[in-house]
């Protein structure tokens, strides 16, 4: 069964500028977002995914990914309700971890996130100096949300963690 076990981060400023060694710009929209599930579309390039993960507030999750044609997924994507989900991947190579940071536009510009996926809930992992506070729990942090109450009509006792 494909589980997705992933940790989610503010970061505390820009020290993490300059380190990705590469970058990738995506767009993403959701056909079906509950408390149970995710239905997502994702355009990375020249590459394109149809993703289901179980909901939740927490680390481990189911997750199934597919990929499917390019065409297919903009097909896809304008069906998808509210804003889609834009943003850059930035990929930072920390300690023997491979870190995802997501700097967001469109609809969410100014916020920007860390992920890191890990082999387990309870695995140790070094955390570099521009590593803010965890947000995992934090359901407003989770890009399906986005869609539903981007970054941009957050109120600033939102934008505090």
């Amino acid at each position: 069964m494909p589980r997705e076990i992933e940790r989610k981060f503010l970061l505390k400023d820009d020290a993490w500028r300059g380190l990705a060694h590469r970058q990738q710009a995506m767009s993403q929209g959701y056909l079906a977002g509950t408390e149970r599930a995710s239905v997502r579309v994702r355009i990375s390039g020249d590459h394109a995914h149809l993703n289901i993960k179980s909901g939740g507030l927490v680390a481990s999750r189911l997750e199934y990914e597919y990929e499917i044609p390019v065409g297919e997924a903009r097909e896809l994507l304008a069906l998808c309700p509210g804003p889609l989900v834009e943003k850059t991947r930035h990929y930072i190579e920390f300690g023997g971890f491979e870190w995802e940071v997501d700097e967001f536009g469109g609809a969410n510009v100014g916020l920007i996130v860390a992920e890191l996926e890990l082999d387990a809930e309870d695995q140790v992992f070094p955390r570099p100096a521009w590593l803010g506070i965890e947000v995992t729990q934090l359901r407003r942090y989770y890009n399906v949300s986005l869609v539903e109450h981007p970054f941009s009509a957050w109120t600033d006792a939102e934008r505090q963690p």
